[in-house]
């Protein structure tokens, strides 16, 4: 069993990264009345303790949503994600974090659906219990990849998968490149977004030109730095490679990239990267 637990990290730069964007390919699903479906592969316990101990330990939310909580002139984007944080924390204190699943959920419209799969033993519960009732959301206590080929494609045949593992398995990156394959095989008009970590580069270099080598159409690359890619500290950015991305989806995120780069690194410094790493039809 994998020891990763996201609590330690619920909120911090990375996460403020993931759900704005996952928010803006949610909301573009939602650009048309057919129903769809979000399946999030890793995740997690659906929402996190601040004042937990684990949270508390490295305090990572304070520089991320810490950041954004009670910051004014933000953007319609950044205020609509600050506003679904918001709704967690009705007393208007910073407490409770949503995951993932928490953020999708609270753009479903009556028709569409949430299929959630967690196999850490301790999440899982966690998360079953987030839902429990909840006719729009189903939660697997399986393996993330493996529910690949059971799921897909939904009868909706609408929506996104979002792929968001720990990172501990030095066979990571491989593995994401085979599910992208399943997915793109099964699913061909469905989004894919994968969450990547940027600590060695060479790693999430090295694997975006084998997803270049798939020969997919309609690979984009987003990405942001807060710190130079050499520096040994720890995860210095991350990223998102978004397949299939909705019409002018990157048209949306460029002045996005700089509005979170200089919120989240106001000294000035930092990077952003959006690229196509294969273009669209």
């Amino acid at each position: 069993m994998l020891s990763y637990r996201h609590g330690f990290h619920a909120g911090n730069f990375a996460d403020v990264f993931k759900h704005v964007l996952l928010l803006r390919l949610v909301a573009a699903l939602q650009r048309k009345d057919k129903p769809f479906c979000v399946l999030d592969t890793h995740a997690g316990a659906g929402r996190y303790d601040l004042d937990s101990p684990s949270a508390q330990k490295n305090r990572e939310f304070a520089s991320g949503i810490g950041r954004l909580w009670d910051r004014s002139g933000l953007s319609v984007e950044l205020m609509g994600y600050v506003e679904r944080v918001r709704a967690l924390n009705p007393d208007g204190r910073l407490r409770y974090y949503p995951g993932s699943p928490r953020f999708v959920r609270a753009l479903l419209r009556p028709g569409d659906r949430l299929l959630l799969s967690e196999l850490h033993s301790t999440e899982y519960p966690t998360l079953k219990a987030e839902f429990a009732g909840d006719r729009q959301v189903a939660v697997h206590h399986s393996d993330g990849y493996d529910v690949l080929k059971a799921l897909l494609p939904p009868q909706e045949r609408r929506g996104l998968v979002l792929l968001d593992p720990s990172y501990e398995l030095k066979n990571e990156f491989d593995r994401l490149s085979d599910a992208v394959r399943t997915i793109h095989r099964r699913w061909s008009n469905g989004i894919i977004a994968i969450w990547y970590p940027i600590l060695d580069r060479s790693f999430s270099l090295r694997w975006q030109k084998t997803l270049q080598d798939l020969e997919i159409p309609a690979i984009l690359c987003v990405e942001l730095g807060l710190y130079p890619y050499d520096t040994p500290r720890g995860m210095n950015g991350c990223g998102m490679i978004v397949i299939n991305p909705p019409w002018r989806f990157d048209e949306t995120l460029e002045p996005l990239l700089a509005e979170l780069l200089e919120v989240l690194r106001s000294d000035g410094q930092g990077q952003t990267r959006l690229e196509w790493l294969t273009p669209a039809l």
